[in-house]
């Protein structure tokens, strides 16, 4: 068997929005992301040093040719955050107006916070303790 190559992590995630407007300016005044690229069918959101967060419109990819980028639904997306900032995240979101969903602590004592985006998909602030490698 041959050996495998090397993979370095996870570059970028996609969401799929209606209105990549609102979507941008709430991912840019809520977590600070700064714009990398844009155009009429998605914005590229540098979330740190080599992990991008992709909004692609809905439906704004299906007229070209030879792409396979579309999508729809809800979806899930967990951010990283410190142990110590989890309290001052919840009362960002409590100050934005932003519903928390769901509070859990998990086995290995890490803790999480769920609320949605504008488009409904579920997010998640996660602190170290989650899974056995974070």
């Amino acid at each position: 068997m041959s050996t495998r190559p090397t993979l370095t992590g996870i570059l970028e995630s996609a969401l799929y929005v209606s209105d990549l407007e609102r979507s941008r300016r709430f991912y840019e005044d809520l977590f600070g992301f700064q714009v990398v690229a844009s155009g009429d069918r998605l914005v590229a959101l540098a979330v740190k040093p080599g992990q991008v967060l992709l909004l692609f419109r809905k439906k704004a990819s299906a007229q070209l040719e030879h792409t396979a980028h579309d999508g729809d639904g809800q979806l899930h997306v967990a951010f990283a955050v410190p142990a110590n900032a989890l309290t001052a995240w919840e009362a960002l979101l409590t100050e934005r107006d932003i519903a928390i969903l769901e509070r859990r602590t998990w086995e290995l004592g890490g803790q999480s916070l769920y609320f949605r985006d504008p488009d409904g998909h579920l997010l998640e602030l996660a602190t170290p303790g989650v899974w056995t490698n974070y």
